[in-house]
């Protein structure tokens, strides 16, 4: 049995350079990018875990490689399936894979997570932050840029910067909210404080934003400092729950829905209903699942090595919620594309600082890393997730304080 000729016959990867540790090659030499199954080891993970995860396993340990574009293979690698192996051939390399099972024990590498507890209890909630967000503040400098902004970009033109969307996508949420002078914003997930201080600086809003992260929070009380916005802008490591104040103008909530639950949807719309004021205005920015019929827990990879406890529902639903909750939903867009763009705007700022990260946060982590960038890119660009926005208001008595058409279009 030749290795490389069966991945190749199993991907279809025709433009593919396929490697293994038997010695076996197929597709061509000067293909754009190799997978190399470098161990029995990285058999044994495909075969313990059919699927993403089993490949996330044998990637994040190094027992397979994806040499070139990871983006590139990994879309080859996902379409990993036996069904496109003869009958005969696929149960011979089924039992070759349960002997290799057998004779190369595996388990599952120390980057893989269970969390304690109630799920979406605080204290649980609080472990599933502290995974991935409480890594190195270094490290998500180098990948996210100058701005920090660990959320979906608005890419006014193919041509733009990273930072340039970033900025856009700041300045869209700040017009939808409808931000003047004066005005109070409570920014709740508020990672690094990007939306906080471009509601300040941009605005002279009185910005305060809650994290669980207490090194996102200290990141950005100290860039808050630095940048002489303290008289405007706050940030507080503390759970949105436990905010106290009310009477907001506006709310914003950028890739914070994602880490709630479904279940505790409800709850969470109303929680940020109360902490407005009549005519004051919600901005809901989230990842989705492309409708509502399918389940909102999140794959085995991105649950035990990314985002624990991630609970993505469709668009459809979230409007829905918020329409009980008592807002008027005023307006809704999908900028799943704009996504796409920022996860590999991301991937090539990790590459660039490839040695650097394996230094700051071991290797396994910065293949989790770059695995995740690469298969999150491929979900958005295939359509298997989108990214929504949605405006709500809470109305004061019948009157929505919301201009006639939209205008922040221009």
């Amino acid at each position: 049995m030749r290795l490389a000729s069966i991945f190749q016959s199993i991907t279809g990867g025709s433009d593919v350079r396929f490697q293994a540790y038997d010695g076996s090659t197929a597709g061509p030499s000067a293909a754009p990018v190799s997978i190399d199954i470098k161990t029995p080891e990285a058999l044994s993970y495909l075969a313990s875990a059919p699927g993403e995860l089993g490949l996330a396993r044998a990637y994040v340990t190094g027992h397979l490689e994806i040499l070139g574009d990871v983006h590139a293979g990994l879309s080859r690698l996902s379409e990993f399936s036996l069904r496109e192996l003869p009958w005969l051939q696929r149960v011979e390399l089924l039992r070759f894979l349960g002997r290799i099972r057998l004779s190369h024990k595996v388990t599952p590498p120390p980057q893989e997570t269970r969390l304690r507890g109630l799920r979406h209890s605080k204290a649980r909630d609080s472990q599933a932050i502290a995974h991935h967000y409480d890594v190195s503040n270094q490290f998500y400098e180098w990948v996210l840029g100058p701005s920090m902004a660990y959320t979906c970009a608005v890419y006014p033109t193919l041509e733009s910067t990273l930072e340039e969307a970033q900025f856009a996508k700041h300045d869209l949420v700040a017009r939808k909210l409808g931000l003047k002078p004066g005005m109070r914003l409570l920014d709740v997930g508020c990672g690094w404080g990007g939306m906080v201080m471009h509601a300040a600086r941009e605005y002279g809003v009185r910005a305060i934003g809650v994290t669980l992260s207490r090194n996102q929070a200290e990141w950005a009380q100290k860039a808050i400092v630095e940048a002489g916005l303290s008289d405007l802008a706050e940030v507080r490591h503390l759970d949105y729950r436990d905010v106290r104040e009310t009477g907001f103008d506006a709310v914003s909530s950028i890739g914070l829905t994602e880490h709630i639950g479904k279940a505790k949807l409800p709850t969470y719309f109303d929680s940020l209903y109360r902490k407005l004021k009549p005519g004051g205005r919600l901005l809901n920015h989230c990842i989705t699942r492309p409708d509502n019929k399918q389940r909102a827990l999140s794959g085995p990879f991105i649950d035990r090595y990314v985002f624990p406890d991630g609970e993505l529902v469709g668009p459809g639903h979230l409007v829905s919620l918020m329409h009980d909750t008592g807002f008027e939903v005023r307006h809704e867009e999908n900028i799943r594309e704009h996504y796409a763009l920022t996860l590999a705007a991301w991937s090539r700022n990790l590459d660039a600082r490839w040695e650097d990260a394996v230094e700051e946060v071991g290797e396994a982590r910065a293949r989790v890393w770059r695995l995740y960038l690469a298969a999150s890119r491929l979900g958005f660009e295939r359509n298997n997730i989108q990214l929504h926005q949605v405006l709500g208001v809470r109305l004061d008595g019948t009157t929505s304080h919301m201009p006639l058409r939209p205008d922040w279009l221009s």
